[in-house]
Protein backbone atom coordinates (compact mmCIF):
# COMPACT_ATOMS: atom_id res chain seq x y z
CA UNK A 1 0.00 0.00 0.00
CA UNK A 2 0.93 3.23 -1.28
CA UNK A 3 0.09 7.43 0.07
CA UNK A 4 0.41 10.18 -1.15
CA UNK A 5 -0.84 13.86 0.26
CA UNK A 6 -3.01 16.21 -1.68
CA UNK A 7 -0.55 17.47 -4.53
CA UNK A 8 2.02 14.99 -4.58
CA UNK A 9 2.72 13.36 -7.86
CA UNK A 10 2.90 9.35 -8.52
CA UNK A 11 4.57 8.95 -11.45
CA UNK A 12 5.31 11.61 -14.45
CA UNK A 13 4.56 11.31 -18.11
CA UNK A 14 8.01 8.96 -19.60
CA UNK A 15 9.04 7.52 -16.34
CA UNK A 16 9.56 3.93 -16.58
CA UNK A 17 5.96 1.73 -15.39
CA UNK A 18 5.67 -1.67 -14.15
CA UNK A 19 3.04 -0.98 -12.17
CA UNK A 20 -0.94 -1.16 -11.71
CA UNK A 21 -2.58 1.20 -9.45
CA UNK A 22 -6.11 0.93 -7.40
CA UNK A 23 -7.09 3.91 -5.55
CA UNK A 24 -7.97 2.52 -2.07
CA UNK A 25 -9.03 5.71 -0.77
CA UNK A 26 -8.69 9.09 -2.35
CA UNK A 27 -8.49 11.00 -6.32
CA UNK A 28 -6.01 11.16 -8.54
CA UNK A 29 -5.85 12.91 -11.51
CA UNK A 30 -4.23 12.19 -14.75
CA UNK A 31 -2.88 14.69 -16.75
CA UNK A 32 -0.19 15.23 -19.84
CA UNK A 33 1.41 18.48 -19.40
CA UNK A 34 2.28 21.01 -22.20
CA UNK A 35 6.15 22.02 -23.43
CA UNK A 36 4.13 25.71 -22.06
CA UNK A 37 3.14 24.53 -18.60
CA UNK A 38 -0.57 23.95 -19.07
CA UNK A 39 -2.07 20.77 -18.96
CA UNK A 40 -5.08 18.01 -20.69
CA UNK A 41 -6.60 16.80 -18.08
CA UNK A 42 -7.59 13.32 -19.15
CA UNK A 43 -9.41 11.57 -16.34
CA UNK A 44 -10.46 12.43 -12.29
CA UNK A 45 -10.41 9.16 -10.86
CA UNK A 46 -11.70 8.30 -7.08
CA UNK A 47 -12.34 4.84 -4.68
CA UNK A 48 -12.29 1.94 -6.58
CA UNK A 49 -10.97 3.00 -10.03
CA UNK A 50 -7.21 1.93 -11.35
CA UNK A 51 -4.87 3.64 -13.46
CA UNK A 52 -0.92 2.86 -14.64
CA UNK A 53 -2.79 0.02 -16.97
CA UNK A 54 -1.13 0.50 -19.93
CA UNK A 55 2.64 -0.22 -19.26
CA UNK A 56 1.64 -3.47 -18.20
CA UNK A 57 0.63 -4.46 -21.37
CA UNK A 58 3.24 -2.68 -24.06
CA UNK A 59 6.00 -1.75 -20.84
CA UNK A 60 6.56 1.14 -22.24
CA UNK A 61 6.84 4.48 -20.06
CA UNK A 62 3.81 6.34 -18.29
CA UNK A 63 2.09 8.18 -21.20
CA UNK A 64 0.49 10.72 -18.51
CA UNK A 65 1.73 12.09 -15.25
CA UNK A 66 -0.49 10.77 -12.10
CA UNK A 67 -1.23 13.35 -8.71
CA UNK A 68 -3.12 12.93 -5.96
CA UNK A 69 -6.03 15.23 -6.02
CA UNK A 70 -6.51 14.83 -2.20
CA UNK A 71 -4.63 12.90 0.39
CA UNK A 72 -4.78 9.03 -1.30
CA UNK A 73 -3.94 5.35 -0.53
CA UNK A 74 -3.38 3.03 -3.16
CA UNK A 75 -3.03 -0.64 -3.87
CA UNK A 76 -0.07 -1.61 -6.22
CA UNK A 77 0.29 -4.56 -8.15
CA UNK A 78 3.70 -5.13 -10.20
CA UNK A 79 3.95 -6.13 -13.71
CA UNK A 80 5.01 -9.79 -12.59
CA UNK A 81 2.13 -10.13 -10.31
CA UNK A 82 -0.19 -8.68 -12.63
CA UNK A 83 0.33 -11.06 -15.59
CA UNK A 84 0.41 -14.31 -13.73
CA UNK A 85 -2.34 -13.09 -11.78
CA UNK A 86 -4.41 -12.80 -15.35
CA UNK A 87 -2.81 -16.50 -16.20
CA UNK A 88 -4.90 -17.54 -13.40
CA UNK A 89 -8.12 -15.35 -13.92
CA UNK A 90 -8.20 -14.78 -17.69
CA UNK A 91 -12.03 -12.94 -17.03
CA UNK A 92 -9.84 -10.15 -15.17
CA UNK A 93 -7.88 -9.04 -18.54
CA UNK A 94 -11.46 -8.81 -20.15
CA UNK A 95 -12.85 -6.41 -17.28
CA UNK A 96 -9.85 -3.98 -17.80
CA UNK A 97 -10.05 -4.15 -21.60
CA UNK A 98 -13.70 -2.69 -20.94
CA UNK A 99 -12.50 -0.20 -19.19
CA UNK A 100 -9.72 0.70 -21.52
CA UNK A 101 -12.53 0.88 -24.36
CA UNK A 102 -14.94 2.94 -21.93
CA UNK A 103 -11.21 5.63 -22.14
CA UNK A 104 -10.80 5.31 -25.43
CA UNK A 105 -14.44 6.01 -26.17
CA UNK A 106 -13.89 9.02 -23.41
CA UNK A 107 -11.13 10.42 -25.28
CA UNK A 108 -13.06 10.59 -29.14
CA UNK A 109 -15.91 12.24 -27.87
CA UNK A 110 -13.56 14.92 -25.84
CA UNK A 111 -11.74 15.28 -29.69
CA UNK A 112 -14.99 15.33 -31.30
CA UNK A 113 -16.46 18.37 -28.28
CA UNK A 114 -13.66 20.07 -29.50
CA UNK A 115 -14.07 20.12 -32.95
CA UNK A 116 -17.51 20.77 -32.76
CA UNK A 117 -18.66 22.40 -29.36
CA UNK A 118 -17.81 26.39 -28.47
CA UNK A 119 -16.01 27.04 -24.81
CA UNK A 120 -19.39 27.43 -23.00
CA UNK A 121 -21.13 23.89 -24.22
CA UNK A 122 -17.99 21.97 -23.22
CA UNK A 123 -17.99 23.44 -19.94
CA UNK A 124 -21.45 22.70 -19.14
CA UNK A 125 -20.83 19.05 -20.67
CA UNK A 126 -18.05 18.69 -18.76
CA UNK A 127 -19.73 19.86 -15.03
CA UNK A 128 -23.17 17.37 -16.29
CA UNK A 129 -20.53 14.72 -16.32
CA UNK A 130 -18.45 15.46 -13.36
CA UNK A 131 -21.60 15.94 -11.23
CA UNK A 132 -22.88 12.61 -12.54
CA UNK A 133 -19.92 10.75 -11.69
CA UNK A 134 -18.71 12.41 -8.53
CA UNK A 135 -21.70 14.74 -7.59
CA UNK A 136 -23.32 14.24 -3.90
CA UNK A 137 -27.09 15.84 -3.95
CA UNK A 138 -27.37 18.49 -0.78
CA UNK A 139 -30.64 20.53 0.00
CA UNK A 140 -29.42 23.40 -2.82
CA UNK A 141 -28.41 21.33 -5.94
CA UNK A 142 -25.38 18.91 -6.30
CA UNK A 143 -22.28 19.50 -5.16
CA UNK A 144 -19.33 18.08 -7.62
CA UNK A 145 -17.06 16.82 -4.64
CA UNK A 146 -13.65 17.52 -5.96
CA UNK A 147 -11.72 20.70 -5.49
CA UNK A 148 -10.89 21.66 -9.17
CA UNK A 149 -8.45 24.85 -9.82
CA UNK A 150 -9.53 26.47 -12.80
CA UNK A 151 -6.57 25.64 -14.85
CA UNK A 152 -8.27 22.10 -13.92
CA UNK A 153 -11.18 22.99 -15.30
CA UNK A 154 -9.79 24.47 -18.48
CA UNK A 155 -7.69 21.43 -19.09
CA UNK A 156 -10.46 19.45 -18.91
CA UNK A 157 -12.28 21.27 -21.67
CA UNK A 158 -9.41 22.42 -23.82
CA UNK A 159 -9.34 26.12 -23.45
CA UNK A 160 -7.47 28.93 -21.74
CA UNK A 161 -8.13 29.74 -18.06
CA UNK A 162 -9.63 32.83 -18.99
CA UNK A 163 -12.05 31.66 -21.67
CA UNK A 164 -13.12 29.23 -18.80
CA UNK A 165 -13.56 31.73 -16.13
CA UNK A 166 -15.97 33.69 -18.78
CA UNK A 167 -17.90 30.88 -18.99
CA UNK A 168 -17.97 30.12 -15.00
CA UNK A 169 -19.45 33.59 -15.28
CA UNK A 170 -21.82 33.26 -17.04
CA UNK A 171 -22.91 30.18 -15.43
CA UNK A 172 -23.01 31.83 -11.72
CA UNK A 173 -24.61 34.74 -13.14
CA UNK A 174 -27.77 32.65 -14.52
CA UNK A 175 -27.74 31.14 -11.40
CA UNK A 176 -27.30 27.83 -13.14
CA UNK A 177 -23.96 27.32 -10.88
CA UNK A 178 -21.88 28.56 -7.61
CA UNK A 179 -18.55 27.85 -7.01
CA UNK A 180 -16.98 28.10 -3.55
CA UNK A 181 -13.57 27.55 -2.38
CA UNK A 182 -13.04 25.56 -5.64
CA UNK A 183 -16.22 23.34 -4.98
CA UNK A 184 -19.16 23.79 -7.88
CA UNK A 185 -22.63 23.19 -6.92
CA UNK A 186 -24.95 22.72 -9.89
CA UNK A 187 -28.29 23.68 -9.46
CA UNK A 188 -30.60 23.71 -12.75
CA UNK A 189 -28.86 20.32 -14.54
CA UNK A 190 -32.13 20.04 -17.25
CA UNK A 191 -31.04 23.80 -17.99
CA UNK A 192 -27.38 23.73 -17.96
CA UNK A 193 -27.98 20.59 -20.66
CA UNK A 194 -29.73 23.07 -22.76
CA UNK A 195 -26.45 24.83 -22.81
CA UNK A 196 -24.98 21.97 -25.26
CA UNK A 197 -24.87 23.35 -28.75
CA UNK A 198 -23.51 20.90 -31.72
Amino acid sequence: KETYRKGEIIFERDEAASTLYIINTGQVKISSPSPAGHEAVLALLSDGEFFGELSLFDEKPHSATAQAMSNTSLLTLHRDDFLAFVRRQPEVAIKIFRVLSSRLRQTNEVLQDAAFLDIPSRLAKRLLELAESHGVRTTEGILIDLTLTQEEIAGMVGATRESVNKALRLYIDKGLISREKQRITVFQPQELRKRIFY
